[in-house]
C-alpha cells in the first residue's frame, strides 16, 4: 500500500527517538487512521511491540476516562524497552490534554504516544493545557497534486516527469497533455484519498457527497452547532462567491443570524480543516485595505460538490476561481498560513497572493489564461513592494514559469 507524505515525518520522529508525543490532526477521511496502522506495521517490522487503540470503542474510552493510569490495564509497563501506544480519535476522551500530560510527565521517553484527532476544533476545546514541549502536531490535509499523481497514475514515471516540469522552467515535457488530464481530474474531484484512488467518475461523486452528508454532519454535531441548515447555506454561499473578501455583516443579514454566529461558523469550519481565511498584506492599513479576509477551500472536490458542479474545467464559469484556489492549496503545502496573504487597495488594486517567508518574498496573480494578465495593472504594487517580485500563474500558459504546473 502506498503511503502519504506524512508517513515519512512520523517515521523520522520514531527513528530519532523523539521524546514528544505525536498528534495527527486533520479533517475526517484524510487517511489519519491508515497512517496510524501503517505505523503499527512499521514498528512491528523493526521488532517493536506497538499497541493500537481506537477510542470509538466505548469500553476503552470509559476506562481511560476513569484515570490515565488505566492505560496499563491494556498494555504492560516496561523499564527495559520503549513502549509505543497508538491511539485513534483521542478527542473522544473527556480530558485528552490531562491524559497526555500525565503519561508524558511520568513515563516519557520510555512511553511514546502517537494519536489522531479528526477535528482540530474539538481537540482545541478539550486540550485545556497547551502541552508545550510535550507534543508535536502534524496537520493532515487532503492530497496536493503531487501526492494525487503518486496515488492516481499507474505509471510511476509520470510523477518524475511532473517534478521535472516544476524544477526546470525550460523543460518541454512530451507527457504534458497526459499530466494535464490528471490535473483536470484533481481540479474537479479534489484530493480526498478515497476519491483519488477511485477511477470511476460516478463513484467519485458519490464518495464526495457522502463526505458532505455524513462526515461534515459529525463535525457539526461534535462542535455544538445548533443550525445545520444555516451552516450548509453558508458553505454554499462561500463556494459560489469564493475567493472574495468575507464580509461577516453581509453574511449575517443574508442568513438572518448574528455576526457572532457567523464568526462561530467560521471558527468551526477552519478548525475542522474545511476552510482557510487568508488575511490582507499591508504596511499602511489606512491607505491600503480593510481587515476582511479572503476564503479558500482546503479541498476542491469539497467545494465543487457544494456547487453541484463537475463540468470540465474549460467550460466552467468559475474556472478562474478554481485555479486561484488550486494555487492557494499549493502555497499552503509549502508555507505556513501566516506567511500567505493577499493585497488589495481601497481603490481596487489587487494581487491574489503575497508570500513573505524568511528569505522568500514574492507575489502571484492568478488567471485562467495567460492572455488575461496585464502587467501594467500592477504598477502600484510593484512601486510599493519592489522586494516582492510579481509573477502570474495560469492554467493556459506557454511555459513552466507561468503555468500552475510549474508552481
Amino acid at each position: 500500500m502506498k503511503k502519504r507524505k506524512y508517513f515519512d515525518q512520523i517515521v523520522q520522529h520514531l527513528n530519532n527517538n523523539e521524546k514528544e508525543f505525536l498528534i495527527l490532526s486533520g479533517a475526517r477521511q484524510t487517511g489519519k487512521t491508515v497512517l496510524l496502522k501503517q505505523c503499527v506495521d512499521f514498528l512491528a517490522e523493526k521488532g517493536e511491540t506497538p499497541f493500537y487503540f481506537t477510542l470509538e470503542d466505548p469500553a476503552i474510552k470509559n476506562s481511560l476516562n476513569g484515570h490515565p493510569e488505566n492505560l496499563f490495564r491494556f498494555i504492560p509497563k516496561s523499564k527495559d524497552k520503549r513502549i509505543f501506544v497508538l491511539i485513534d480519535e483521542i478527542q473522544y476522551l473527556d480530558d485528552p490534554s490531562n491524559f497526555l500530560k500525565y503519561h508524558f510527565d511520568l513515563y516519557a521517553p520510555g512511553l511514546l504516544i502517537v494519536a489522531t484527532g479528526s477535528s482540530a476544533f474539538y481537540i482545541d476545546e478539550k486540550f485545556k493545557d497547551s502541552l508545550a514541549g510535550r507534543k508535536k502536531l502534524i496537520q493532515v490535509f487532503t492530497m496536493g497534486f503531487n501526492e494525487f499523481l503518486d496515488f492516481r497514475a499507474d505509471d510511476n514515471s509520470l510523477l518524475q516527469e511532473f517534478k521535472m516540469i516544476r524544477e526546470n522552467t525550460d523543460y518541454i515535457s512530451l507527457r504534458r497533455k497526459e499530466i494535464m488530464g490528471y490535473l483536470d481530474e484533481y481540479l474537479i474531484y479534489g484530493g480526498y484519498p478515497a476519491v483519488v484512488t477511485t477511477a470511476d467518475i460516478e463513484k467519485k461523486k458519490e464518495i464526495i457527497r457522502e463526505l458532505i452528508s455524513s462526515y461534515l454532519k459529525r463535525d457539526i454535531l461534535e462542535s455544538g452547532i445548533k443550525s445545520e441548515e444555516t451552516l450548509f447555506n453558508l458553505l454554499k454561499i462561500l463556494a459560489g462567491t469564493q475567493n472574495s473578501q468575507v464580509n461577516k455583516h453581509e453574511l449575517s443579514v443574508t442568513l438572518r443570524v448574528s455576526t457572532t454566529a457567523i464568526e462561530n461558523y467560521f471558527t468551526v469550519l477552519q478548525k475542522c480543516f474545511h476552510l482557510a481565511l487568508v488575511k490582507p498584506f499591508y504596511t499602511n492599513i489606512r491607505k491600503e485595505i480593510t481587515k476582511m479576509p479572503v476564503v479558500y477551500f482546503h479541498d476542491l472536490g469539497f467545494r465543487n460538490v457544494l456547487n453541484n458542479l463537475f463540468s470540465p474545467v474549460d467550460e466552467r464559469l468559475d474556472k478562474g476561481k478554481l485555479i486561484e484556489n488550486f494555487i492557494f492549496i499549493r502555497l499552503r503545502e509549502k508555507y505556513p498560513y501566516g506567511e500567505i496573504n493577499y493585497w488589495r487597495t481601497t481603490d481596487g488594486n489587487e494581487v491574489d497572493f503575497v508570500v513573505n517567508s524568511g528569505d522568500e518574498k514574492f507575489a502571484i496573480e492568478s488567471k485562467f489564461n495567460q492572455n488575461q494578465f496585464r502587467p501594467g495593472k500592477y504598477g502600484k504594487f510593484k512601486e510599493g513592494y519592489p522586494d516582492f517580485p510579481l509573477t502570474c500563474r495560469t492554467y493556459l500558459a506557454d511555459n513552466n514559469a507561468t503555468h500552475i504546473l510549474g508552481l
